[in-house]
């Protein structure tokens, strides 16, 4: 299948689940998940997909609808689906840097994504910033110029002491996000998302490379 941009019927699918959570509405729609949602989300992980194969160790994720019963018992499906490009070997999708793309009802999202870090791995990443700052620098300034995100995230309530001022704001995070926020739009339901994507997804992938622990 051809990625040629998700529809109406999609977004429409995505606020139905949100408010018909159960098994009987699933059951009903559950064509209308494959082809508006789900099949179209396979291509255009996959049409995006060769542009990280020289990338040593990415690999594609893509996530199911179905929630996990025992975390969850009273809702059986997710109310939107995502995909990542990430190297992982232990641990969760959010405790690892990656390049994201998510659909949900109001709209979508995507870029570069560290989120749920620990402390001792947030320090360790300062100390590779502190180490080399000018790459550090440049490439998020580069990353940030090309796909139109900046670096961000939550913070600390004091900041982690600071060898280099220029690195201050990133010192001061707890987790590191850039991060496009989008209604439903043109671009979602074209073609056009896939070139989007993978400027904005690729701009990143040299500090997805340089942080990974």
């Amino acid at each position: 299948m051809e990625f040629t941009g998700f529809t109406p019927e999609t977004m429409d699918f995505l606020w139905g689940i949100r408010f018909n959570n159960n098994r009987e509405w699933f059951a009903e729609h559950k064509t209308q998940y494959q082809q508006t949602l789900y099949e179209p989300m396979k291509a255009l992980a996959k049409a995006l997909a060769p542009s990280f194969a020289d990338a040593p160790g990415l690999e594609l994720h893509l996530s199911r609808i179905y929630r996990d019963m025992r975390m969850h018992p009273d809702t059986f499906y997710k109310d939107s689906l995502w995909f990542c490009f990430q190297r992982r070997t232990k641990g969760g999708i959010l405790e690892h840097p990656n390049l994201c793309f998510e659909l949900r009802p109001e709209g979508y999202r995507y870029g570069f994504l560290l989120y749920a870090t620990r402390a001792i791995q947030m320090q360790e990443l300062r100390g590779r910033m502190a180490e080399q700052p000018d790459r550090f620098l440049k490439m998020v300034k580069k990353a940030e110029k090309i796909s139109g995100i900046v670096l961000d995230g939550d913070r600390y309530a004091k900041p982690k002491p600071c060898p280099d001022e220029r690195l201050l704001p990133y010192f001061t995070m707890k987790n590191l996000m850039a991060i496009e926020d989008r209604p439903p739009d043109d671009i979602l339901f074209s073609a056009d998302l896939v070139d989007m994507l993978r400027n904005a997804l690729t701009a990143w992938l040299p500090v997805l490379e340089f942080l990974e622990v």
